[in-house]
């Protein structure tokens, strides 16, 4: 088990705030954890199917692969575009079809099932439970017994192979139905077809295939070349067939994603790098499958992309290569707008920051008493905060600021009984008490949860840095961090990154991944509200490393989001899917509904809260937006012809005039109604004072950028443009802008210019 040291080393920069452990207690700065559950709270699940050398390492949750570990049946994995199933009988694969499938909801689902695989496994040895032998970034390796050595295969994101090493016998292959054999030159390789799909096994020099039956193979191996490849071809060509020849034997050992940020241009650079070990032949690069955000709109691949696959992430085109770079924007944000001067609407602004301040103690805790519902809370009342702060009520603000600092020490204290956060040696993650959604049983969500005590944790360390130094209650922040974003592979206290898939460039919200299709993430919105707080608390902190891994992880998901839950590009979804977006996405499917309920205005605001200055990327098209929410009306109806109502009627509004105000505020503020419904991780004010201000600065420009952290751009209709800069720092900054505009701001404050 890991000890203490490595988690300390990680946490707080070489034990620059020294932990001192009491009984089962761990202090972090003025805050602690538990080093087991309190009372009758469970413990988090066991990942027992991993190999020796796993075991040494966090368990790997909240992955596509994660349910390999955790799960005592294996599940289908979704690599994309191959499913793999591991099983104590070998290896399945297949390529996946598209199946579409009606639903109550009157639309469809679009899945991608595991179906008419093709399995693979040794002659010579009974296969033992397979477990997970190692992980890359965005590969790993199967082992299966006895002793973990009867074979190992590699599986990966993106790629057409699964690659086998069997040290004793032969390979057998298990058809679902008879199969027509292509006739190829190489002697070394078996193509089939299958119902239409090719799919080809590729055996060393000096391989014998002999058919054993209408649907079994034996790939007859020479001595001390104990391995053999399988894959799915995207077509029946000789062409293609001669090109994953080629790539067949160059087998994947590592992969690793690394990433740069160029603060003069505000761009991230992420280097994606596959090394691989060429089995025979000539040395050649293995062959990746890159998804439509990888290659689409991507000037360094043009024209070097080959076939490409159907899949539910949409055309995955084939590249050679070892390496390849993907190059975005990041657009920026600032932790809060100014105020809004004097107009129309600044007395009812006026009157709904007094309720709502007067409210303020009873709305941090409006539904739910665990780490969900109170971080959820905390964040509405710093938001509030926010406008009383900018609309100049400084009274208002420190009583604000007096109830979350209340409430967090109670929770970061370690002391109270019920609600507390305790760190799991064995597995190396943090839980937290009382358990909500799961997020101990099953691991789930750690990123939506804690993303809101990060962000919270920041915005009052802009107010009272003492208060939330290392030394002090921020000594708490960085071990939710570290659960949900430790820089550090291998480590023994915490997984990598733990919610994010490098690959496919969005999280994952199961944590031990159980069901038939895969993982899933439902609230795209609250993993980036979880890595905007963590750009927040590496500015307040200093910390660049950390600023830098936020946005990557901030700018990919965002990308990832427009890709795969808005398809703003056209790429993804096929004609039959009649929903604008999907809002859960899964490892083998996409739905246009969530977990609790299928009311319309839920399924679509899911994915949009919290609404708050790191949403701009919301309005990136406002044509998108607006067809968006045009579907409310007709989805709403259907749900009432199936005898339902959503309760509220007008659930969310408050959100949805909020989305609509990225892309036209004006229309955004006639659809508010003040006294309407809002969601109950915001306040009317904060909708408010958020409608004005984009009124007043205008729509969020994405092609002016500046050479700091915190910023944002805005343009009205008439093209003038609002910039503003915030400086975290002690000294006076000068930010300049993409378009040649000049920015000073004076420390730790809000700059802005016309």
């Amino acid at each position: 088990m890991p000890s203490i040291r490595p988690l300390c080393f990680a946490l707080l920069c070489a034990c620059a705030t020294p932990f001192a452990v009491q009984a089962q207690t761990v202090k972090a700065g003025a805050g602690a954890y538990t080093l087991a559950p309190k009372a009758a709270d469970r413990a988090v699940p066991p990942a027992p199917y991993r190999t020796a050398a796993m075991l040494q390492r966090a368990a790997p949750s909240n992955q596509w692969y994660s349910a390999l570990a955790y799960a005592a049946k294996p599940e289908v994995l979704f690599a994309h575009p191959l499913t793999v199933l591991p099983t104590n009988a070998g290896i399945e694969f297949a390529l996946p079809s598209k199946t579409v499938v009606p639903t109550e909801r009157r639309d469809v689902e679009i899945h991608y099932p595991h179906q008419d695989a093709l399995l693979l496994s040794p002659t010579s040895v009974t296969l033992e439970r397979p477990k997970l032998a190692h992980a890359s970034d965005w590969a790993i390796d199967i082992a299966w017994g006895p002793n973990e050595s009867a074979m190992t295969a590699t599986v990966a994101h993106g790629s057409p192979y699964v690659s086998l090493q069997i040290p004793k016998g032969d390979v057998r292959l298990q058809l679902p139905f008879a199969a027509t054999r292509m006739p190829y030159a190489d002697a070394r390789v078996l193509a089939l077809q299958l119902k239409g799909k090719s799919y080809a096994l590729f055996g060393p020099s000096g391989v014998r295939w002999e058919q054993v039956s209408g649907t079994e193979w034996i790939g007859r191996l020479p001595a001390g070349k104990g391995y053999a490849s399988a894959a799915a071809l995207p077509d029946d060509s000789a062409a293609t067939l001669d090109l994953f020849t080629r790539h067949a034997y160059a087998f994947l050992q590592d992969t690793r994603v690394d990433w740069q940020f160029d603060e003069a241009t505000s761009r991230i650079r992420s280097t994606f790098v596959a090394t691989a070990r060429s089995m025979e032949g000539p040395e050649v690069p293995p062959l990746l499958g890159l998804f439509p955000h990888q290659w689409h709109n991507n000037s360094a691949l043009q024209d070097k992309t080959g076939p490409a696959y159907d899949s539910l992430r949409g055309p995955i085109k084939l590249l050679a290569a070892k390496q390849f770079d993907v190059t975005r924007t990041y657009n920026g944000f600032v932790p809060f707008w100014p105020g809004v001067p004097e107009q129309a609407r600044s007395a009812e602004l006026r009157d709904l920051l007094k309720t709502d301040v007067r409210n303020a103690r009873r709305m941090m805790l409006e539904i739910g008493v665990g780490p969900y519902w109170q971080g959820k809370g905390l964040q509405r009342i710093s938001k509030l905060m926010d406008v009383a702060e900018q609309q100049g009520d400084l009274e208002a603000r420190d009583q604000l600021l007096k109830h979350m600092k209340a409430r967090i020490e109670q929770w970061f204290s370690g002391n109270d009984s019920k609600t507390y956060f305790h760190y799991d040696k064995a597995q190396g993650t943090v839980a937290s008490y009382p358990e909500e959604y799961f997020a101990v049983e099953q691991m789930n969500d750690h990123h939506f949860h804690y993303g809101y005590w990060i962000r919270t944790m920041a915005e009052i360390a802009l107010r009272d840095p003492q208060w939330a130094s290392k030394a002090q209650w921020g000594g708490m922040v960085d071990v939710l961090i570290a659960d949900i974003a430790t820089p550090r592979r291998g480590a023994a206290d915490f997984p990598f990154v733990r919610n994010f898939d490098q690959y496919e460039g969005h999280s994952w919200a199961s944590g031990i991944g159980l069901g038939s299709f895969g993982n899933n993430q439902e609230s795209s919105s609250e993993a980036v509200n979880a890595w905007a707080g963590l750009i927040l608390w590496a500015e307040v902190t200093g910390d660049k490393a950390l600023r830098d891994l936020g946005i990557y992880l901030y700018t990919s998901e965002i990308e990832a989001i427009n890709y795969y839950w808005f398809d703003i590009h056209h790429l993804v979804f096929p004609p039959e899917y009649k929903n604008v977006e999907t809002s859960m996405l899964f490892g083998g499917k996409y739905a246009h509904n969530t977990w609790w309920i299928d009311e319309p205005r839920q399924i679509k605001g899911i994915n949009l809260l919290p609404i708050t200055t790191a949403s701009t990327y919301l309005g990136r098209d406002p044509t998108f937006v607006k067809r968006s929410l045009a579907t409310l009306k007709p989805e709403t109806e259907v749900f009432a012809s199936r005898g339902k109502v959503a309760k509220p009627i007008d659930i969310w509004q408050d959100l949805f005039a909020k989305y609509m105000a990225t892309a036209d505020p004006q229309a955004a503020l006639a659809m508010w109604d003040r006294w309407g419904s809002f969601e109950l991780g915001d306040t009317r004010s904060h909708a408010l004072h958020f409608m004005l201000s984009l009124q007043t600065m205008g729509t969020p420009d994405f092609d002016t950028t500046a050479n700091t952290t915190l910023y944002s751009v805005f343009k009205r209709a008439d093209g003038s443009k609002t910039y503003l800069a915030y400086n975290p720092g002690a000294q006076a900054l000068t930010v300049l802008f993409s378009d040649g505009k000049s920015l000073q701001v004076a420390p730790r404050s809000l700059g802005r210019a016309q």
